[in-house]
């Protein structure tokens, strides 16, 4: 089964592709894992992409569709894959359409798991990070004991600029302008499930092993 998963950022599509993989026995695939992936392997197509990581530039869609493309014919993926992070735009989706046809295969299921606006601004402004060992911790579901420090190594905990409130309001606007349009290509396309991302981890999951039942 070939899967796409949508949704806002914070809204836990990492743990539920990790969750997927390990249900349906298929590769996760992060676009940021395959890049990174790539370039250090140091092929062809990841010297490319390093040449734009290294300036802090966005690689373009024709060198991440290509490396995609490389990484879906891997015999890992014979029996399907759930894509993380891609496509984020109807051009990357329609060049993603495109690549698999050229192997016989498509996309049987877009999962969106959907959060609004003020759930996402809670997950993402609670975060606090170990300024000494980078573990995280929540202000909400997983508090310090004492609330200032690790419990690992006792490092500072402080908030990253992209988790401060306005910096989650704006990356939910880009989210809502860039990704709305994919949503809507998947869900003419009858591939479209949508999925109640504001609840636990593990009910969101029992939700989408429902909706694959019946694929």
């Amino acid at each position: 089964m070939n899967l796409v998963l949508l949704g806002p950022p914070g809204v836990g599509k990492g743990t539920q592709a990790g969750k997927i993989s390990q249900y349906l026995n298929i590769p996760h695939i992060s676009t940021g894992d395959i890049l990174r992936e790539a370039v250090k392997r140091g092929t062809p197509l990841g010297l490319k992409a390093r040449h734009y990581m290294e300036k802090g530039e966005l690689v373009p869609d024709e060198i991440v569709i290509s490396i995609i493309k490389e990484r879906i014919q891997e015999n890992d993926c014979q029996k399907g894959f759930v894509l993380d992070g891609f496509p984020r735009t109807v051009v990357q989706a329609e060049a993603l359409e495109k690549v698999l046809s050229e192997f016989g295969r498509a996309i049987n299921v877009a999962l969106y798991i959907e959060a609004d606006e003020e759930e996402i601004i809670r997950r993402l402004s609670g975060r606090r990070t170990c300024k000494e060992c980078g573990q995280i911790y929540h202000m909400i579901f997983n508090l310090p004991k004492d609330g200032k420090r690790c419990e690992l190594c006792g490092g500072e905990l402080f908030q990253r600029e992209d988790d401060k409130v306005e910096t989650v309001r704006n990356r939910f606007r880009v989210y809502l302008e860039k990704t709305l349009p994919l949503v809507n290509f998947y869900n003419k396309k009858k591939l479209l499930k949508k999925i109640d991302g504001a609840r636990s981890a593990e009910e969101v999951f029992n939700e989408i092993k429902r909706v694959l039942s019946q694929k």
